[in-house]
């Protein structure tokens, strides 16, 4: 449902709001109230106490409500902004059954007040033609701060001017908007079919208060993404004033992200995973296209799993898909898609794509390693590096992320193996870090659905400028989570042969913990279904070339048995795994 009132548009999309504007927005509790979006939140407001006969109708009488008594009710309101509830009543006509019981009334406010914070609020700042774009943070401040502040003023006036009387506490919560973005359209280059996605507006500056909390239709990913024969750009249509395009730099390749408004919260999450791509990049063709939240109806015909992509070797793009439908509003897609995509393209390339962790560790006593994790969601992985964070700083100096989730391994000229990265942040359990860390940095984090199993937290953990440098890799370890230790399997334990590695990385042996719709022991090709899977010969041979490498260059390759898998060890495993990766480190 749309509508517009005072300078804005609005649209809300479940329990997303959507406001926006192309110059200013409110600037007084008059025109706030006046809006017809205060119109819509308040009737959705009584409508929904009315479905459980809320208490609070009680304000409006007896009989039935009509829609002149949310018209009595919005002056009524607005007079509150300015003078006494006991002159309002002399104002107002028929105002007199609210007036009754003014602590009723003021219960009303509270649950309005509540009921519109319920919703996740954004702002779109429609920049075309207007140069947002060129001054983001005033754009900024005059249309989130300005709007937060509006809306607790007028929220307090109206209760202080029932109550007569002045709060003690003040709480300053984000009762405007938690999140804006400046979108216009760019003129990216694209070919043939794709011009027509050159009216969509692309996001250029995103702007949220942190911690921003979002909740999702389902807590976890299921299946992977199925490689089809037909064009998605060829049966999708979209409209320009639905969809909205987020243009982000995964390694060194370009994508845009193109959300529906039922995605867009997920979208804003971006933010903290990716880089968002300059206008300088824009400049060249997307290595790929991805339609986040495609109308089910345009993608009936897809029988099995509704994430998919096409290759388009024609056009030397690929093109991603994924419908708007309930089972797949969760960020697992939106940030996987976007790997397997980069992995196709990486593939290739004649490069191997990791699902890992790469990290670049310096000591106090002037060593320096880089060490790369291979292993499936919870292995332990990022576990391992915040533990080894936690326990290190005697002897660490610095730890430098390349790749928290996914990245590439390049050969130089000199046959030397580089690791690169995808991502600038963190995509991980609430369960598995390790306690308070989250919380501790609050003032950067997403949360994902904090309230049930399978919780996530979306962190920046790294700079672009690490993710794309490229380090020289010292140490490939894959994670294994599912084995205790014993004087055979110590935690960790280095392969000498290159077929004995081969067999087991390929294998991708892990204890599922449940993160997507498997349990128990698993196996996945090289622990990695985004992009290996779909693409597996020719995958195979690059591999092969770089597991050779490996033991030319004289790399230290093994397994870290991090224990995360296994019931009552996931802290004191991947402590303990470590521990031993920093001794190795030391003496070597």
């Amino acid at each position: 449902m749309s509508g517009q009132g005072f300078m804005i548009q609005y649209q809300i999309e479940g329990r997303q709001v959507f406001i926006q504007i192309k110059n200013q927005i409110c600037d007084t509790p008059e025109e706030l109230i006046s809006s017809r979006l205060f119109a819509e939140i308040l009737k959705r407001a009584v409508d929904e106490l009315q479905n459980k006969d809320g208490r609070l109708l009680s304000i409006f009488g007896r009989g039935a409500i009509k829609e002149e008594n949310l018209k009595t009710l919005t002056e009524v309101l607005k007079y509150l902004t300015k003078m006494p509830v006991d002159m309002v009543a002399k104002v107002v006509g028929q105002s007199k059954s609210f007036m009754k019981d003014k602590v009723l009334l003021n219960d009303f406010v509270e649950y309005l007040y509540n009921y519109w914070r319920s919703f996740t609020r954004f702002i779109i700042c429609d920049s075309e033609g207007d140069k947002f774009d060129k001054r983001p943070f005033r754009t900024f401040n005059y249309t989130v701060e300005n709007l937060t502040r509006l809306v607790r003023q007028t929220y307090r006036d109206i209760q202080e001017n029932i109550m007569g009387s002045h709060p003690s506490i003040y709480r300053q919560v984000h009762a405007g908007a938690e999140a804006a973005v400046i979108a216009l359209p760019k003129p990216v280059p694209y070919t043939g079919q794709y011009k027509i996605l050159g009216s969509i507006s692309l996001i250029r500056q995103l702007f949220f208060y942190p911690p921003l909390v979002i909740e999702s239709g389902v807590n976890k990913r299921t299946g992977q993404f199925e490689r089809i024969e037909e064009n998605p750009i060829d049966w999708i249509h979209p409209d320009k004033d639905d969809w909205i395009g987020y243009p982000l730099k995964s390694g060194n390749l370009l994508i845009v992200v193109y959300l529906r408004k039922c995605f867009f919260q997920m979208g804003v999450a971006l933010s903290n995973l990716f880089e968002m791509a300059t206008d300088e990049d824009l400049t060249r063709q997307p290595d790929a296209v991805y339609f986040c939240g495609v109308p089910a109806k345009q993608m009936k015909h897809i029988q099995k799993q509704r994430t998919v992509f096409y290759e388009d070797k024609k056009a030397s793009m690929l093109v991603g898909a994924i419908s708007d439908e309930t089972d797949y509003d969760y960020f697992g897609y939106l940030k996987k898609m976007i790997l397997t995509l980069h992995n196709v393209r990486k593939i290739e390339q004649g490069e191997m794509p990791f699902h890992g962790a790469l990290v670049k560790i310096f000591l106090k006593s002037g060593k320096e390693a880089s060490v790369l994790f291979i292993g499936d969601s919870g292995a332990g992985k990022s576990e391992t590096l915040e533990a080894l964070r936690a326990i290190g700083d005697r002897r660490v100096r610095d730890m430098v992320v390349i790749a928290d989730d996914m990245g590439s391994l390049h050969l130089n000229a000199n046959g030397d193996v580089l690791g690169y990265g995808t991502e600038i942040g963190a995509f991980v359990r609430m369960d598995d870090l390790h306690p308070g860390y989250a919380f501790g940095q609050i003032d950067r984090a997403i949360f994902m659905n904090a309230h049930v199993a399978n919780a996530r937290v979306i962190l920046p953990v790294t700079n672009y400028a690490h993710v794309i440098q490229g380090v020289t890799i010292d140490y490939v370890l894959y994670a294994n989570n599912y084995q205790h230790i014993d004087e055979d399997h110590p935690i960790l334990e280095n392969i000498a042969h290159v077929d004995d590695a081969w067999k087991i990385f390929r294998e991708g042996a892990v204890m599922s913990k449940g993160t997507t719709e498997t349990t128990g022991m698993t196996y996945t090709y090289f622990s990695n279904i985004f992009g290996p899977v779909q693409c597996k010969q020719q995958h195979d041979l690059v591999a092969r070339k770089f597991f050779e490498a490996f033991f030319q260059k004289g790399i230290y390759v093994g397994q870290i048995r991090t224990r995360l898998g296994i019931p009552k060890w996931e802290q004191k495993g991947p402590q303990e795994a470590a521990a031993s990766l920093l001794k190795l480190i030391q003496s070597t």
